[in-house]
Formats: C-alpha cells, structure tokens, sequence
C-alpha cells in the first residue's frame, strides 16, 4: 500500500520547524518569508503542489532540511522536482539555474513568487543600501532571464512553464 503524501499543513508546519531559527536578511523570522512566497504562488493560481514546494523552496539551499531528507519525503515527484528546480548549486551560473527553473514544470511560479516577495520596496528599505542595490540588481538579472520582466511573449512562456494543475 503506498504511503499517502504530506498534506500542505504538514508540509508547512515541517518548513516552520525547520527554518525556525532563521532570520532573513532585515531581521525578520525567516518563516515570514516562506509563508510570503506560498500565498504568491497561491494568489497566482498555483496548485497545493506549487504551494508545497513554495514553503520548501529553500529548505535544501540554506541546509534546513537534507537532500536526502526531501528524496525520503512523503512529497510527490512534482513537489521535489520542483523544489530541487529552484535550489541553487554551489558554484552553479544563473543561466544554468534560472535554464533549470525554466525546464521544470511549476517551478517558475514558486521562483516568481520568491522574487516578488525579496525585491519587495518594503522588505528592501531596512537594508542597507549597498546591500539593497546589490540585491536588487540581482534580482532584475534573474527575472530578465526567466522571462519576468514584463514582455507579452513572458506571460505565455510563464503560462506554458507553469501549469497550475498537471
């Protein structure tokens, strides 16, 4: 009998445990911001597997949970995919991160979500300001690359990367 997947509650309630002693760049309990980018991905009309993913986008990346703790979940392929699609590889170039992003069903929605939320002008305002424009600069270049920055031809390279059901 297959064991059932984690429901989105769990999923969240695991990502808060984990992330628990996190803060993020201004402070702020780092819960916050995962919490941020699963509302984004729901108010974008993402599935409970988008936002699944969205509350453990990165969970691998900051060492909160193990790889080998996400391909042991009880999550479904989609989920995980996804979460590995935006964790960012050590020594890894932004065009191989945001090619992989934009290669993996869903994922650009959780990454979309991800950059609203950290080049937010108010999240922005309590940093500093070399770190502000660096962040900032930063995030531009990654939404240029996935197509992001506003073009018609990004609205549907986002609708046909990002199925909301599938």
């Amino acid at each position: 009998m297959p064991i059932p997947y984690l429901t989105l509650a769990q999923v969240e309630a695991i990502a808060r445990a984990a992330h628990r002693t996190q803060t993020d760049k201004a402070g702020r309990p780092y819960a916050e911001h995962l919490a941020a980018v699963a509302e984004g991905v729901r108010v974008r009309g993402g599935s409970e597997e988008q936002m699944a993913a969205a509350w453990l986008h990165d969970a691998v990346e900051d060492g909160a949970l193990s790889r080998q703790w996400l391909d042991e979940a009880p999550l479904s392929r989609r989920v995980k995919d996804m979460v590995l699609a935006v964790t960012k590889r050590d020594g890894e170039d932004l065009v191989a991160y945001t090619g992989r992003i934009l290669a993996t069903p869903g994922a650009l929605l959780i990454k979309e979500s991800d950059l609203a939320h950290n080049a937010d002008p108010d999240r922005l305002a309590v940093l500093e300001p070399t770190t502000r424009t660096r962040l900032t600069e930063k995030y531009a270049q990654v939404r240029g690359l996935l197509g992001l920055d506003g073009d018609a031809g990004s609205v549907e390279r986002r609708d046909q990367a990002n199925p909301a059901t599938g």
